[in-house]
């Protein structure tokens, strides 16, 4: 009954769509109030008819109700409770249905705290963030219900992939999809805007929090998935250029590129047609995420599915919103204001470099991404394209973007002073190219490019504090008048500067961690070691253990370090999942500060004198923790700007904007 509930629960929510559509559309053209308003309640009402769906779903599973398909294929009774929740969105039905809790309650918002937006824009904007309520909520109810039925039920269900029973993964798609969905608004406010033909200051004040928000949580998103790489798949990384972790870097990139030039639109009154287009780019990307996870044309342990034919459902989809919106672009762009002037030497400027690198970055990542795809298509031929491809196209593009970065914020608006901002940046290259030959001369092995990357790290970490001094007047004024200056600084640019360390954060663990990572492999038996760089491995037990839908065989790894130390004990698993028939390793990780000593076991083999033998991986992996920090730092950073009040409320109305 209650799975009956959730499924009149979908079909309502996609007929309220329907009517928030059309009572907002019409009621934006005829500046009504009524069929305005009726518009914004009937959002609300779509985000809560599908809120009952999406409990409706959690309860089938929370309750193992095999009758219910998407339950029977990706749930069982001895799964963890958190898992069975989170079965719930570990599915392509369910994702679909989270993609529509999400959509619609990003519409109940702006529809709920939309107040500072003039009326007219506001019911335009609803009413598109509708239409695509209505495209999304169509695919899931008419080709991915996760709430129909099986005639004849299983006594129990297969389970979910182990690789995805884990904690990063329970959370990792829920702050992902916050963010891919979070540009739905950015892209309804861009369509209702150039409806209205108002690409202007005002207009990147109301888009620039809602981008804000979604960047954030996107971030959030990325930094779990990668994390869970790193310690669940047992290969020692954190990225592998794998097209689904593609899918999302793409509209970060972009969304990263939207944050700055709508500073830039907002301040200045400049690239509005620029800041509109990424706009609409930013869910564009958002939607080719989804098309690329859930159509199966990807081979990857992240895709939920393996279905051409509702993929192409989702590339017909994408094709019509994405179409709508740059063919309304183009109609508009003519049109649109080209806001201020600028010299070549402004924080405009620097802003424009900024975004030309980060798009073609974006570029890069999507050729590399769709390419093999494409070579597939036109002569069958199966081709990869993997870190190489990227190393030499993608990390220069970044590197040159980071070159810039700390002078933007230096710059004035307008027209700024290249040699005064050189004047105050000299200092910060000079420590950062000093810390980077400290650590060229000390780190063995030598390795200039490695070194290269943390200079890198260093000049944006510096460049970021050196803003932020200058806005202070640190060592200038007295230090009572810095810490008033301090108090008196607003949130956004604190946020700025907790975000531009965080991405030098980044840059230095991802520099060191790669160039300076020790690996070492060996099959080892009871009491037999191994070296590992500064350590040294010896298996001194393997025993087997039983999880609550596992089971598993488990070492005692024991680290110590050259002065014959204990460092740690470390217990990597085996482990087989009866219900799917599935092998996985458990990693098991030996923290410090900045470092891991990472440890794999493999299965049990014939060892010397057919003794029982494991292959044991294991890894040194130096200023891993940096690489997860930085992107934390980065979307705390969008978390303290977002709750700047100046950038939570909109620009007042305007005189005359008033519906009746």
């Amino acid at each position: 009954m209650i799975t009956e509930l959730g499924a009149f629960a979908l079909v309502l929510a996609l007929t309220l769509s329907v009517a928030q559509t059309g009572l907002s559309a019409v009621g934006g053209a005829r500046r009504s109030v009524v069929l305005a308003g009726a518009g914004r309640g009937a959002a609300v009402a779509v985000f809560l008819a599908v809120a009952v769906a999406f409990a409706c779903l959690i309860h089938a599973f929370v309750v193992s109700d095999f009758s219910v398909a998407n339950v029977a294929a990706n749930s069982h009774t001895a799964k963890p409770m958190l898992y069975k929740v989170a079965g719930a969105w570990g599915s392509h039905e369910g994702s679909m249905l989270l993609w529509c809790l999400v959509l619609t309650g990003y519409g109940a918002a702006m529809a709920f705290f939309g107040d500072s937006l003039p009326p007219r824009l506001r019911s335009y904007a609803i009413a598109i963030q509708g239409a695509l309520g209505v495209l999304f909520l169509a695919y899931t109810v008419f080709a991915s219900n996760p709430m129909e039925r099986l005639l004849d039920a299983p006594i129990e269900g297969r389970s979910l992939n182990p690789l995805l029973q884990d904690p990063a993964l329970a959370f990792h798609p829920p702050f992902l999809y916050a963010g891919y969905v979070g540009f739905s608004v950015v892209y309804s406010l861009s369509l209702a805007a150039l409806i209205e033909g108002r690409i202007d200051a005002a207009w990147a004040r109301w888009v620039r929090p809602w981008t804000l928000a979604a960047w954030s949580l996107l971030t959030v998103g990325i930094t779990l998935g990668a994390f869970w790489a790193y310690y669940e798949l047992g290969w020692g990384g954190w990225w592998f250029w794998d097209p689904v972790e593609n899918a999302s870097f793409m509209p970060w990139l972009i969304g990263a590129a939207l944050l700055h030039s709508a500073i830039v639109t907002e301040k200045r009154g400049a690239l509005p047609g620029w800041t509109a287009f990424l706009a609409l780019a930013a869910f564009t990307f958002s939607m080719l995420g989804a098309f690329l996870v859930r159509s199966g044309v990807l081979t990857s342990v992240h895709a939920f599915a393996v279905d051409p034919t509702r993929g192409v459902l989702l590339l017909i989809m994408m094709g019509v919103a994405a179409g709508a919106g740059f063919l309304l672009f183009a109609l508009r762009a003519p049109t649109l204001n080209p806001g201020g002037q600028f010299r070549a030497i402004s924080r405009e400027s620097a802003i424009v470099l900024n975004n030309i690198l980060l798009s073609t970055a974006t570029a890069v990542v999507l050729l590399g991404t769709l390419f093999p795809l494409i070579r597939e298509a036109m002569d069958g031929e199966a081709v990869s394209v993997g870190a190489p491809f990227f190393n030499l196209t993608f990390v220069p593009l970044m590197i040159l973007a980071f070159a810039v970065l700390p002078a933007g914020p230096l710059l004035a608006w307008k027209r700024g002073d290249a040699a005064g901002v050189a004047r105050k940046l000299w200092i910060v290259l000079a420590a950062a190219v000093v810390l980077g030959l400290i650590a060229y001369a000390v780190v063995q092995p030598r390795k200039a490019l490695a070194s290269g990357g943390l200079v890198v790290g260093f000049w944006l970490i510096g460049g970021a504090l050196l803003e932020l001094s200058e806005r202070l007047k640190l060592f200038r004024v007295p230090a009572a008048e810095s810490a008033r200056r301090a108090k008196g600084l607003p949130r956004g640019a604190w946020g700025t500067t907790l975000a531009h360390a965080g991405l030098g954060l980044f840059v230095l663990g991802a520099s060191f961690e790669t160039a300076w990572r020790v690996e070492a492999a060996q099959a080892l038996g009871l009491n037999g070691s191994q070296p590992l760089g500064a350590y040294t491995l010896t298996l001194k037990k393997v025993g087997t253990v039983e999880g609550p839908n596992y089971l598993a065989e488990r070492g005692v790894v024991d680290v110590v370090d050259k002065a014959g130390r204990l460092v740690c004990r470390a217990t990597p698993e085996r482990r087989f999942y009866p219900t799917g028939g599935q092998t996985t390793s458990e990693v098991s990780i030996c923290p410090s500060l900045l470092n891991d000593v990472y440890v794999v076991m493999g299965e049990r083999r014939a060892g010397e004198g057919g003794k029982p033998a494991w292959l044991i991986r294991a890894y040194v992996n130096p200023w891993v923790r940096l690489i997860f920090l930085g992107p934390l730092l980065m979307a705390i950073g969008g978390v303290v700007s977002l709750s700047d009040r100046r950038a939570r409320l909109g620009v007042g109305r305007r005189t005359g904007e008033t519906v009746s």
